[in-house]
């Protein structure tokens, strides 16, 4: 397909590239040459402020052109069943809105770069994206929106098909919850439990530390069961980092730690999941991924930050620079849904510095602990909820990546009963 334009910039060529190239997977050419577009006999359209001739056109809006960050008037609207931003006026205009300003505004995360309120952790809120305030969170608007304008352009026979796929993801914070704590933590953890006379607690902790019943966190032969029976390709992250107030994790001096990360290697990819405390610390996460990458013996080059601690562009910046090429930390932790409008992978563009990255972003739609810490869902409505996004992220053939942790699928204390969750999750994922 050729597309005129009055210009070609960074962005442009990014929104033109997402929509068509990645979602939709048909060839495109941009063309500022007016002469050579009314000469050209295959597929074509225009884009810009007016059309060229009777050629398909697709009005747009300015923020494709411009190359400053500031608040936008989205003005949402209602559209077929979903609402849309950025409308246009124009009866020529292929879609009511401008599509590419539209998938460029949410998935290059513009929102995030203005000033808004963070959480305890300094992590963007779902409560101040456009989406949640549009009662669209849970819908991935991108997808419906490129598919309408693939209907619109009689697209179904150059398109190559895309398929839907089940994305399982483990994040490892702490490998157990008793065993290979160390003296000190293990004695500082009983004394706790002494000054709060926690007497449960105590004789659960003596009988794991004494052989006599397995570790609440270690569900590992779990996972590889499941791995087995349902032919998963699961993603493992794991936290290297340094023990601190919100860093739980093993040492990776433990010889038990560092056998277990070489069998979850044997099974499964595995990537590095950033500490708390190395968040925008360059230094710190490097030293998190050599540690992991020394492990393994192989290069690192998947992330998931803990308590998905982000911030844009920084965070992504530093994965940028030790050739992290696939982040996973796309989501809310509060929230069950779409943040960045979409069930597909997408490159990461740094508004900052107005160009894409090599960085590919894969969003989560849900993670076990939203919906229970959270939402305070029961096991029934949560297995409800997964449902309906799965059903929603099959409708536009998208990924369906799911957080849960090795904690949850111990299924002791609060998570009696989410082992089987899983189970049910995975089968209807699949």
């Amino acid at each position: 397909m050729l597309i005129l334009v009055p210009r070609i910039t960074n962005r442009l060529h990014y929104a033109f590239d997402l929509v068509f190239g990645t979602m939709l997977c048909v060839d495109f050419e941009l063309t500022t040459d007016k002469n050579a577009f009314r000469d050209f006999e295959g597929r074509k359209m225009s884009y810009g402020p007016n059309p060229l001739w009777d050629e398909p056109f697709q009005k747009s809006v300015n923020l494709l052109f411009e190359r400053d960050i500031y608040d936008q008037d989205l003005k949402p609207f209602d559209f077929q069943d979903i609402k849309a931003i950025f409308p246009v006026y124009s009866q020529r205009s292929l879609m009511s809105f401008d599509v590419f300003s539209a998938a460029f505004y949410l998935v290059s995360r513009y929102e995030e770069y203005l000033p808004q309120i963070r959480d305890q952790y300094g992590r963007f809120t779902p409560e101040s994206s456009c989406l949640f305030q549009m009662g669209m969170l849970a819908r991935p608007v991108v997808d419906l929106w490129v598919m309408e304008l693939a209907k619109v352009l009689h697209l179904e026979d150059v398109m190559k098909p895309r398929k839907y796929a089940f994305q399982p993801t483990y994040d490892i914070d702490a490998a157990w919850a008793y065993l290979h704590k160390g003296f000190f933590r293990t004695a500082g953890a009983y004394s706790r439990d002494l000054v709060h006379g926690d007497w449960e607690e105590i004789r659960h902790r003596n009988r794991v530390l004494f052989k006599h019943e397995r570790d609440p966190f270690d569900s590992f032969d779990f996972q590889f069961k499941l791995q087995e029976e349902y032919h998963l390709k699961p993603i493992y992250f794991i936290h290297c980092g340094d023990y601190g107030l919100n860093d739980k994790s093993i040492s990776i001096r433990k010889d038990a730690f560092r056998e277990l990360i070489k069998t979850i290697g044997d099974y499964a990819d595995v990537g590095i999941h950033p500490s708390f405390s190395s968040y925008l610390d360059s230094e710190r996460l490097k030293m998190e991924v050599e540690r992991l990458s020394s492990v393994l013996n192989r290069e690192v080059t998947k992330s998931r930050q803990h308590f998905l601690r982000m911030t844009l562009p920084r965070s992504y910046q530093r994965l940028v620079e030790l050739d992290i090429k696939d982040d996973y930390t796309m989501g809310y932790a509060s929230q069950v849904g779409f943040r960045a409008g979409t069930a597909n992978t997408f490159r990461f563009y740094d508004l900052e510095s107005d160009a894409a990255t090599s960085l590919n972003v894969h969003p989560f739609a849900v993670m076990d602990g939203t919906l229970k810490d959270y939402l305070n869902y029961s096991i029934t409505d949560s297995y409800n909820l997964v449902s309906k996004v799965i059903d929603e992220i099959k409708k536009v053939h998208g990924t369906f990546i799911y957080l849960t942790h090795n904690e949850t699928l111990g299924g002791q204390k609060r998570w009696v009963g989410w082992p089987d969750l899983y189970r049910k999750i995975i089968e209807y994922a699949r």
